[in-house]
């Protein structure tokens, strides 16, 4: 498949956030023609009734999973919700390449997954060896994979800001403490009472204190990095806005590192990359300037406490946290320029 000139790709969970800003992606990709949509909540209805921000795709009908010839794809993104994801994924033929933006083959240990989600794992040795697709980090992997996990929203935003430094040996990985902040988007579309404009505008709140299920996700990467086990202090808040990811992280730095060199390590860590940009020293990202984009933004600034510094970075949860990322993967598995299909500008206002 790598190489080839136009892929058929298809997509399932069509109907939630994250389905529809990939199929929104996918639409303005020139190497690639969509094929079946599926959302077996909305099985039969037009794509357009459910989402009429996308009727320049047709008079295109929701289908079944289970009436899809799936042989007639050659990827699929699947945006099923956590713990259904692999029920379908287990069913498409082995010529298929997969795409999974949910939880289900994030980790190495199916055990960890059980524990974190509560859902029993049907294939271990498959997520074993799945491909964790935060792309910048994965590129050598993704060239023979089929079968990529996406990482999860705030994970991308964490691990984007932190694994350069970890690599590097600059910080003490054991002390992080991650404040993280989500647009109301990051919860789904499914009808929570939490998510209601009354309930969500004009205030802000932590939630999953403690014990929230991305954690575990974040400290496989960095235990992965560092080479012992890590674990970190996050704690996630909803803002009541649309779209928008932003952690602040306090970290401290190990003897005889400062902030020039943990800056210098971003900055050549990231020298080149058509997405990832550190910001200059006195900037600090604004989800404005990174809504409805791949990009992310990255700052770091040195603490008026002494040996310690603080690593700032921003990301649309939707896009890079999400169906961007999944495409940019399936850009570097193609061995396409890796901006296709990509390159937008900032939505602002």
């Amino acid at each position: 498949m790598r190489g080839a000139e136009r892929l058929v790709v298809g997509v399932l969970g069509a109907s939630g956030y994250t389905g529809a800003e990939t199929l929104r992606l996918l639409a303005r990709h020139p190497k690639l023609a969509i094929g079946p949509v599926c959302a077996n909540a909305q099985a039969g209805r037009l794509l357009a009734e459910v989402f009429p921000h996308l009727a320049e795709l047709g008079d295109r009908r929701l289908e079944a999973i289970e009436a899809v010839d799936w042989n007639a794809c050659d990827v699929v993104f699947s945006c099923l919700p956590h713990g259904s994801s692999q029920d379908v994924i287990e069913q498409l033929p082995a010529r298929v390449t997969v795409i999974d933006l949910s939880a289900d083959y994030r980790f190495r240990d199916a055990s960890v997954y059980e524990a974190t989600y509560g859902v029993k794992h049907k294939a271990p040795a498959r997520s074993r060896r799945a491909v964790y697709g935060l792309t910048e980090f994965a590129r050598e992997a993704l060239a023979d994979a089929d079968l990529v996990a996406c990482p999860g929203c705030y994970p991308t935003a964490t691990l984007l800001t932190l694994l350069p430094l970890v690599k590097a040996g600059l910080i003490a990985a054991d002390r992080l403490i991650i404040d993280a902040k989500s647009g109301v988007s990051g919860a789904g579309r499914g009808l929570k009472e939490a998510n209601l404009f009354c309930e969500a505008a004009e205030g802000l709140h932590a939630y999953s204190v403690g014990n929230h299920r991305h954690a575990p996700e974040i400290e496989q990467e960095l235990s992965h990095a560092a080479g012992r086990p890590v674990m970190v202090s996050f704690t996630p808040h909803l803002v009541p806005m649309t779209r928008g990811e932003y952690v602040t992280i306090h970290a401290d730095l190990v003897a005889g590192a400062d902030a020039a060199a943990a800056r210098a390590a971003l900055e050549a860590a990231y020298a080149g990359e058509p997405f990832v940009h550190v910001l200059k020293p006195g900037a600090v990202p604004d989800t404005r300037h990174v809504r409805g984009t791949n990009r992310a933004a990255i700052a770091m600034v040195a603490d008026r406490v002494p040996g310690r510094i603080i690593l700032i970075g921003a990301i649309d949860n939707l896009v890079k946290g999400s169906g961007g990322q999944a495409i940019q993967n399936l850009n570097v598995m193609m061995g396409w320029t890796e901006t296709l299909g990509l390159d937008l500008p900032a939505l602002f206002p």
